[in-house]
């Protein structure tokens, strides 16, 4: 049985011709902007994974890791219908996330939960800023007509809600509690 966060998005399709070749332009950015936070996801992503305690965080972060790789992969497809080169453009909100990460860090000791828990938030708003993008940028497709370029970042989008429940897991099952517990 499907619940209601499983159902395909409502997507609306009408579009001025005024508005349209703005709104395309502005879509192309939030392409490039992605495309740039995705990749340099792929950079940073190692730094946690060997940053870690938990196994599991690890794993979790590895498996993730590989996933955006396929993203990556799926925006050049996304720029490919585009018919366009795939281009990076400087996304400030994932360097501040990942800079915001790095200090965590830098400022748990190495080997405790406690640094796990600061990882796992890390990564979490890193998953809501996708969430929120890929959110948007999915229905700004689908209202330009570009139903599979919608599709397709749909499908990440979809991902990238499964790996901030995972995150959500493994904080749940025991990284919280043994943070609370560390001397």
């Amino acid at each position: 049985m499907k619940n209601e966060s499983d159902a395909e998005p409502k997507f609306s399709t009408k579009t001025s011709a005024k508005a349209e070749p703005a709104l395309l332009e502005l879509f192309k950015d939030g392409i490039m902007d992605i495309y740039w936070a995705e990749n340099h996801l792929v950079k940073n992503l190692p730094k946690l994974i060997q940053a870690a305690t938990s196994s599991k965080l690890s794993k979790t972060i590895a498996d993730h890791l590989e996933q955006t790789k396929d993203h990556v992969s799926r925006l050049e497809h996304v720029f490919e219908l585009l018919g366009e080169k795939p281009l990076a453009k400087k996304c400030d909100a994932m360097e501040g996330l990942t800079k915001e990460g790095e200090g965590i860090v830098e400022s748990t000791e190495s080997g405790t939960a406690t640094r796990d828990v600061g990882i796992i938030l890390a990564s979490q708003k890193v998953e809501h800023y996708e969430i929120a993008t890929y959110g948007g940028l999915s229905q700004l497709a689908k209202t330009l007509g570009l139903d599979q370029v919608a599709e397709l970042l749909y499908q990440t989008l979809k991902e990238e809600k499964a790996a901030d429940e995972l995150l959500t897991g493994v904080a749940e099952n025991d990284i919280n509690y043994n943070a609370s517990v560390e001397a």
